[in-house]
Order: C-alpha cells, then sequence, then structure tokens
C-alpha cells in the first residue's frame, strides 16, 4: 500500500521514498538533524515508528516529479533505508564516558548522553538508544536508575560481526566478489563498514583486530583522483607510435582507430550519494 504524505511548512518540494507509515493513521515520522558518525557534519535522517533511517539521494542532470496537480521543478529523488542506530549513537556514547589513556571512563545515565549542544533532536532517540546501546556498553542499575559506559571490548566485537554478516553477504550482491579471494572480500566488508567510522580509534582498532593492513581510505580516494585515464594513455602512445612510424616512411599515416569508450554507464554505488554529502 502507498500514499502521498506533504510535510506542512516545507519551503521547497522534495520527494522522498520510504516505509509507509502514514497510512495507517501515524504521524509521518520526523526529520532529525544529527551528528555524522564519520564525518562529524550535521546530517538529515528520518525517525519514523521507532526506526532511525539514513537519506540516500540521487539526481540526473534534468528531471521534475508531476505530483497530481503539481509540479516539482526539483528531480532529484531521496531515499529512506535504515541504519543501525548504533552507528550514528557511537561517538556520542564514546565522547560521554570522558575516557583518559587507560583510565575507562565514566558511566552516565541516558538523557546526560544525549545532550549535545547544538544537536537537540538526539533526545528522540532516548527509548531507541534503552533498546541497543547495551550490546556495546557496560550498565549499572542504581536503584530505578541506569547508567552507561561505552566499552571498547563489546564495540570491536560488535563491529567484528557487522563485519562478518557483511563478508557472507557482499557473494550473494555481486558476483564479481565471489571471483575474488575471502582476504580481499573481508577488506571491502571493512571498507564499507567504515563509512560509518571515525578513523581514530574504532577503524584503525577494527582493522587491527581483524589482522589486517590499515589503509586510510583518504588516501586512497585522493590516490584515485591522482591516477591517469587509461583510455588517455593509450590513445597518446598510439599516436606517438604513428608519428614516428610516418616519419620514417615519409607518408601520411592513416589515422589510427581510436577505442569506442563507453559513456552513460555509472556504478551501481555511485548512483546514491549518503546524506553527510548533502543535507535535505
Amino acid at each position: 500500500m502507498s500514499c502521498t504524505v506533504w510535510w506542512e511548512g516545507a519551503e521547497k518540494t522534495r520527494v522522498l521514498i520510504a516505509a509507509d507509515s502514514s497510512c495507517g493513521g501515524n504521524k509521518p515520522g520526523e526529520l532529525l538533524t544529527l551528528r555524522h558518525p564519520k564525518s562529524e557534519n550535521g546530517t538529515c535522517y528520518l525517525f519514523s515508528n521507532g526506526v532511525l533511517q539514513e537519506i540516500q539521494w540521487f539526481k540526473q542532470s534534468y528531471g521534475s516529479w508531476f505530483l497530481g496537480d503539481y509540479i516539482s521543478q526539483d528531480g532529484s529523488l531521496y531515499m529512506a533505508t535504515p541504519v543501525d542506530p548504533v552507528f550514528i549513537l557511537l561517538p556520542i556514547f564514546d565522547e560521554a564516558r570522558m575516557k583518559k589513556g587507560e583510565v575507562p571512563g565514566k558511566f552516565r545515565q541516558l538523557d546526560e548522553i544525549l545532550f549535545v549542544e547544538g544537536y537537540p533532536e538526539y533526545q528522540h532517540l532516548l527509548s531507541l538508544a534503552e533498546k541497543c546501546m547495551e550490546i556495546v556498553c557496560q550498565t549499572q542499575a542504581v536503584g530505578s536508575m541506569k547508567f552507561y559506559r561505552l566499552d571498547n571490548s563489546k564495540v570491536l566485537a560488535w563491529l567484528t560481526c557487522k563485519v562478518r554478516c557483511l563478508k557472507k553477504t557482499l557473494p550473494e550482491l555481486d558476483k564479481n566478489y565471489a571471483a575474488q579471494d575471502e582476504k580481499q572480500t573481508l577488506v571491502d566488508a571493512v571498507s564499507i563498514v567504515g563509512e560509518y567510522l571515525k578513523t581514530e580509534p574504532w577503524l584503525k582498532l577494527l582493522y587491527d583486530h581483524l589482522g589486517l593492513e590499515f589503509v586510510d581510505p583518504t588516501m586512497k580516494e585522493t590516490n584515485m583522483e591522482n591516477l591517469p585515464n587509461a583510455n588517455e594513455n593509450t590513445m597518446e602512445y598510439s599516436n606517438s607510435s604513428q608519428e614516428k612510424a610516418n616519419k620514417k616512411t615519409g607518408k601520411p599515416g592513416k589515422q589510427t582507430k581510436q577505442a569506442k569508450v563507453e559513456t552513460g554507464s555509472k556504478n551501481i554505488r555511485d548512483m546514491f550519494s549518503r546524506a553527510c554529502k548533502k543535507k535535505c
């Protein structure tokens, strides 16, 4: 069953595809601005029926939406997909324990932990944090009050479980993964999970825990951007060889047939941009 929900007070019209929650009489959900767990930038999330969802963004060069009798000039598409709230709350709980050196830090109540300056909407996740954060925290009960403190060993065990599950799933999603060795698939799984983790300390600790050599993702992206285009190199070498042959024979050479380069094709992972790159 599908339906259309309009948010009152919105300055601009956007198209968002999300799990249907409003047709049953419930509220359509809330758009929360939270810190992205890796970049720490303010990022838009959808919180609906107790489920936290990140927003993916896709836009073609030209396009618009016909919404009943209304035309939306912006043809971009937003999709809300569930995200494990532990990823989103991990840096908040890490800061809240105020760990120094080998000292494990302090136990604190949830309402204290979720009081984040500049981001009051973390308070909406109070009940969600109570349900999910025990998996990575030590807890102590004092009377009716409960206190939480992040535990590194629990975090690493949880992250390892995430990586192992993803490693097992990747070959089922893409046959190319079935052709590569298991270690490389494990590295790819860590790289995907690492999109939600700060390099210090969690990503480095995860690499070390799994016995893998750490690769800085920012350096990898920079190196890829600086790599010369393979087609350009081939064409330059071919043209240079043809020019040398023409000088030797004194004949104008035939124009070399250039390889046809497919245009317009995209990697499916590049088609969607996470909300950290663009706020809704």
